[in-house]
């Protein structure tokens, strides 16, 4: 059995290299073919010489480093795509370590399940000083964080710093949209993708049991971090969505906004926290949409 993990990077040298440490230490099963595929999208703060420095180590997976010179994550992911062996594919963002069962893990789910995609948890890591979360706290880290319980279960979207695919869910759907995603529109590559393998035929499932620890950055700390997040997400989904604005964006946009001020009344921060994101979104899928998107089946590299 072949599995290829893909990690696109830009200018986390030092997350990078975090992350390949913790794959060094990764339990693989003994029939299983590891490929790590890295793919630089133009880094300019010695990424290449970190690479460079892991080539010639022992380890226990194939490392090979690709470069993706059009900007943006998902033309990155579509090299990796393009250049991967293995019957799984595993998209890993470049910020993040990895569980040493995780790849055992994964596959230990499509094994036990009927599904073609797995979305593993996400759980929040260490600060640079090596400090956990405030666990009261964890939305104003702006992390993604995925953690659907303690059981297998199906669900509709993946999130690209920890999942996986069949190669035939490839090979049927194609590659990401590259106007979305970091160096793009900013976000929901994974998003939109997720929406082409269901409507694909394709199931989606959660495992709870391949983890991945996300670093937090304190430059993405709090709430203005959050409202510019927010507010590109709510652009990027204009560009391959067409929710009603009229009966469901305007509503969601004033719903929130009474919301938001109730919650600050009452001193419920963290629902406020998110509110303030939720009416960021619905505010940037109205900008978006008022400067006009094109097509949402065009800018594929296929």
């Amino acid at each position: 059995m072949r599995l290829s993990v893909i990690v696109p990077t830009r200018n986390r040298a030092g997350s990078l290299k975090k992350l390949l440490q913790s794959l060094h230490e990764v339990e693989c099963p003994g029939s299983l073919e590891l490929e790590v595929l890295v793919v630089d999208n133009g880094s300019t703060d010695g990424t290449q010489e970190m690479i460079a420095g892991e080539l010639p180590g022992r380890r226990r997976f194939s490392l090979r480093v690709l470069n993706e010179l059009t900007k943006g994550k998902a033309s990155a992911l579509n090299l990796g795509l393009a250049s991967a062996k293995g019957e799984f594919l595993l998209v890993l963002d470049d910020d993040v370590v990895v569980h040493a069962q995780f790849l055992a893990k994964h596959l230990e789910c499509y094994e036990a399940t009927d599904f073609d995609a797995v979305q593993g948890r996400v759980l929040p890591g260490l600060d640079p000083e090596g400090k956990p979360a405030d666990l009261g706290r964890l939305r104003e880290y702006n992390i993604p964080w995925n953690d659907y319980g303690d059981d297998y279960r199906e669900i509709r979207g993946l999130t690209g710093t920890n999942m996986s695919f069949k190669r035939r869910v490839f090979e049927k759907v194609g590659f990401f949209d590259t106007r979305l995603g970091p160096g793009a529109a900013g976000f929901s590559e994974d998003s939109e993708y997720s929406i082409r393998i269901r409507h694909a035929g394709f199931k989606i499932g959660y495992t709870p049991h391949a983890v991945v620890y996300h670093e937090l950055n304190p430059e993405r700390y709090g709430r203005k971090y959050n409202r510019a997040v927010e507010y590109r997400k709510g652009v990027s989904r204009s560009l391959y969505r067409r929710d009603s604005i009229l009966l469901g964006v305007i509503p969601n946009l004033i719903a929130n906004c009474l919301r938001y001020g109730l919650y600050r009344l009452a001193g419920q921060s963290q629902k406020a926290y998110r509110t303030e994101g939720r009416i960021m979104k619905c505010w940037g899928y109205l900008m978006g949409r008022t400067r006009g998107a094109s097509s949402p089946d065009t800018h594929r590299n296929m």
